[in-house]
């Protein structure tokens, strides 16, 4: 007689804890002499060390998204850019006034619309964002976007409505990519759950998103949480489903663009790389082909729509034509009567604001290449066509070098490496570059605090110091909207809870056998701390010179560009080692490796 079928139930499988390089890292070594007791390295390790005997990571999951959003909603307590600052006020204003001219206007006129008072330039799906958010800030009270009548409005419920669609907008999309991307990441590189939450705090605490998005106010997490989207189908495998996220962060901010060379390498190798895989190249083109197609149809069927009911993007122009604003001498080969001529219109004029080449090298005051060599070489007086061009080149080969690696060796694990040293080299030598741009080399350096030996000394020394100097830059950019406050607790907070200095010097101590790397990197950084701290000092105590009221912020721009061209090139190095190009085993290890 048969015996009873098998259960077609399998039995859940048991996480294995591991232990590596990373966990090591986050606990130090007993001072009470017993090999068998041990302390965590630094604070966020201890406030996360009860945690250490879970087996899951979802277990402290939410005890982390709770103490991130009470930052985040105790930051945006303080005021915002623009506050009270007329008369163009801020940021603030801008992306309210985006969610007043989607509401109230023919969506043929949202390009168009009066550019002189925060005109909307960026790309289509940060229109459709603040049409979503508008729509529901009507729903509360209408008047918030009334058209030309709100311009300059600070109620203060319709800032905490403000706030709230920031955090709203990071919870649906940045946090829960950041948290799929880590656990992936750990997962691919066998880190157990307790480094996987330490990484993961670290990266939610990051002080430069919290003070740009939540204080001074943006949501650029949305387009970094895209991006995050998108590297995690690259790990997960789904490369059609990394090209779409990728699109959609594209077209929510043109900054993406800081990230596709490597991404596009990426793609490419893998297409290519064993061997030649054709379906998934033609895969990922016609995947990437309809993601934009999809991104711009409302905008051209609404342009077309509107044409059609006579409504005129350019009411102005009264029905006569007018030239398109780029390919300017060309215009007189459309007929502007034509059935299509509305769609060339928006095309243009989406390319010619999202694109603004005609605003200059780079945006005030920022910490890269092109502004620090202003100091001695006026690049004002230069031709803007010729500043283009060696703009361009200087990006180009900036950025080559971690594409053709990327390319040559497209593994999962190397991709944040790549992602940060394209970013470091467009915001270093990119044309138009503004402060608040170092947000977008800092997200894929900060996440490598999840990677193999992330959490290290050595490794956890670099990506605060990246992230420090990064928020240190944008402190002139804080200060002219009084932010000073949230920026110091940020700030120190994240260092204190890293170990980093000022708040500690301990990660600088070697472990073992002294190195020449590690006393290189222990004083470089050390230098670069003293002179922050005592720029601070000095910006805050020292009035400048007569007839040099910059002195302070071009001394910030000169440091702070020598500091990231530094961060630019240990990426780059890591990248080459990462990937094998170069190999630094020593004898032993390579003997170690062959038995």
């Amino acid at each position: 007689m048969a015996g009873p079928s098998p259960s077609p139930h399998k039995p859940r499988r048991k996480v294995k804890k591991t232990s590596n390089s990373s966990e090591v890292s986050s606990v130090a070594p007993s001072t009470t002499g017993r090999s068998s007791t041990s302390r965590p390295a630094y604070p966020l390790a201890a406030f996360l060390w009860p945690a250490r005997s879970s087996v899951s990571q979802w277990e402290i999951l939410p005890l982390i998204l709770m103490a991130a959003g009470l930052f985040r909603w105790a930051a945006g307590l303080w005021g915002y850019s623009g506050f009270q600052n007329p008369p163009m006020h801020g940021d603030y204003e801008a992306q309210r006034h985006w969610m007043e001219i989607t509401t109230q206007l023919p969506v043929s006129q949202w390009y168009f619309h009066d550019l002189e008072w925060w005109g909307l330039d960026y790309p289509p799906l940060t229109a459709y964002h603040s049409w979503v958010l508008g729509k529901v800030g009507a729903l509360i009270d209408p008047s918030w976007f009334t058209l030309h009548t709100s311009r300059g409005l600070d109620d203060p419920i319709l800032k905490v409505f403000m706030r709230a669609t920031v955090i709203i907008s990071e919870y649906l999309i940045y946090i829960p990519a950041a948290v799929i991307f880590v656990r992936r990441l750990t997962r691919l590189q066998g880190i157990n759950s307790w480094n996987a939450s330490i990484a993961l705090t670290a990266i939610l605490m990051q002080p430069g998103t919290i003070l740009i998005d939540h204080v001074h106010f943006q949501y650029n997490t949305v387009m970094l949480g895209l991006v995050l989207a998108s590297m995690s189908s690259v790990l997960a495998g789904r490369y059609m489903w990394s090209s779409v996220f990728f699109v959609l962060a594209l077209g929510f901010k043109q900054m993406a663009l800081y990230y596709a060379p490597a991404i596009f390498a990426y793609l490419l190798g893998v297409c290519i790389f064993p061997r030649i895989n054709v379906p998934r190249f033609l895969g990922i083109a016609i995947v990437t082909m309809v993601s934009f197609a999809v991104l711009l149809l409302p905008l051209l069927l609404g342009a077309f729509y509107d044409a059609y009911r006579g409504i005129e993007a350019r009411p102005e122009t009264f029905g006569r034509f007018a030239p398109l604003p780029i390919f300017t001498e060309y215009s007189y080969l459309v007929n502007y009567r034509a059935w299509y001529f509305p769609i060339i219109q928006q095309l243009a004029q989406v390319i010619h604001r999202v694109f603004p080449f005609a605003r200059g090298l780079f945006e005030d005051k920022v910490a890269n290449f092109w502004c620090a060599l202003n100091v001695v070489i006026k690049l004002r007086n230069y031709p803007s066509e010729l500043l283009q061009k060696a703009a361009l080149v200087a990006t180009l080969v900036a950025i080559t070098p971690g594409c053709f690696i990327i390319f040559l060796k497209p593994r999962k694990e190397l991709l944040p490496l790549a992602l940060a040293t394209t970013a470091w080299g467009f915001f270093l030598f990119s044309f138009q570059v503004h402060e608040k741009s170092v947000l977008l080399p800092l997200m894929p350096m900060t996440v490598l605090l999840a990677s193999n030996h992330g959490l290290s000394k050595n490794v956890r020394a670099w990506i605060g110091f990246a992230n420090l100097l990064g928020v240190w830059t944008m402190f002139p950019l804080l200060q002219r909207v009084d932010l000073r406050i949230p920026y110091y607790v940020l700030t120190l907070l994240w260092a204190y809870l890293l170990g980093l200095p000022p708040t500690s010097f301990a990660i600088y101590k070697q472990d073992g056998q002294p190195t020449w790397s590690g006393f290189a990197t222990s004083s470089l950084h050390c230098i670069f701390y003293a002179a922050m701290i005592l720029w601070h000092f000095m910006e805050a105590f020292l009035a400048p010179p007569h007839g040099k009221p910059d002195l302070w912020v071009v001394v910030n721009v000169g440091i702070g560009a020598a500091g990231f061209s530094i961060c630019y090139l240990w990426c780059l190095w890591n990248l080459v080692v990462e990937s094998g190009l170069v190999n630094l085993s020593t004898p032993e290890k390579k003997k170690a490796k062959s038995q």
